[in-house]
């Protein structure tokens, strides 16, 4: 018998908003979100921190060596575009 499991969680992150309606999701106390979106939230809890360990990230970048400008376009590309034009905001 499959018994459903709490959690603490009230965000589901996913592409695939299709697959979890508003309503439905309401019943649970939870919303969906895409990636972007979510990091985006995330970014401007705080920004500085953000920005940091964004700093930190490409610093330690290697194969390939990036520059933080070339790292921001990679993620724009991998669909993170309002995630990356907020960090870019920052720098």
């Amino acid at each position: 018998m499959y018994l459903p499991q709490q959690t603490n969680a009230n965000v589901i992150v996913t592409n695939n908003l299709k697959g979890f309606p508003v309503n439905y999701l309401k019943g649970f106390g939870l919303i969906a979100k895409t990636p972007d979106d979510f990091i985006a939230d995330i970014i401007d809890l705080n920004p500085e921190t953000a920005v940091k360990a964004f700093r930190e990230m490409v610093l330690h970048k290697r194969n390939p060596d990036l520059n933080q400008f070339e790292v921001l376009n990679k993620l724009r590309k991998m669909g993170l575009k309002d995630s990356a034009d907020y960090l870019h905001s920052q720098l």
